[in-house]
């Protein structure tokens, strides 16, 4: 029989790598270099147990880096949330970008070029959405919100394309969840400061 220690290492071990490969998320979030998940703080908890977050579990994983869980308020917080929508947005159009080389038929074509207008669309969003998050919440809550409808329409288009990518339905999912953080930081924020606006 195995001693104590080389017991509890191998029991570690796999519950390490068993809690780390059923997070389907860390591929799609860009320069996440989190080894084991690390505790989040109060604002993070608040923020993913949120009514507008789609998807908690996500939520936490995207937001475990130190540099966001050491977020001292909410709009430090929501700048840190609208950069990673954009680097998210920006990894997710050039997969777009790499499966238009490959494009078959002309419908494919077409609705791959309304996703990245989608993309495009997305990244410009959530760059300016970090400079209103001060000066204007609400309009940073309304500039959050429409990037959903945009990534809707590029997903119709891909089905009506019968456009087979799982790459790109995964990206479309991710995005709709950094949305819908968005949407919750901004909504908080709106509820913070009732009165200057």
């Amino acid at each position: 029989m195995a001693p104590p220690n080389q017991l509890c290492l191998v029991l570690v071990i796999f519950l390490s790598i068993f809690s780390l490969s059923s997070l389907p998320t860390s591929a799609i979030i860009p320069k996440a270099n989190v080894s084991l998940p690390l505790p989040s703080s109060q604002l993070v908890e608040n923020l993913c147990n949120g009514k507008a977050v789609e998807n908690r579990r996500f939520c936490l994983k995207a937001l475990s880096s130190p540099k966001i869980i050491a977020a001292m308020d909410t709009t430090q917080l929501g700048t840190l949330i609208m950069k990673l929508g954009a680097a998210n947005a920006k990894a997710t159009l050039n997969v777009y970008n790499e499966i238009i080389k490959k494009a078959g038929s002309p419908q494919a074509l077409k609705a791959l070029n309304c996703c990245v207008e989608a993309y495009k669309y997305a990244i410009l969003s959530f760059e300016m959405v970090s400079s209103e998050l001060v000066e204007d919440p609400q309009t940073a809550n309304y500039d959050v919100a429409v990037i959903g409808p945009e990534i809707a329409n590029c997903e119709k288009e891909l089905i009506n394309a019968k456009v087979q990518a799982p790459r790109l339905l995964a990206g479309n999912r991710f995005m709709k969840y950094y949305v819908s953080m968005g949407y919750e930081i901004t909504s908080t924020l709106e509820l913070e400061n009732p009165n200057e606006y």
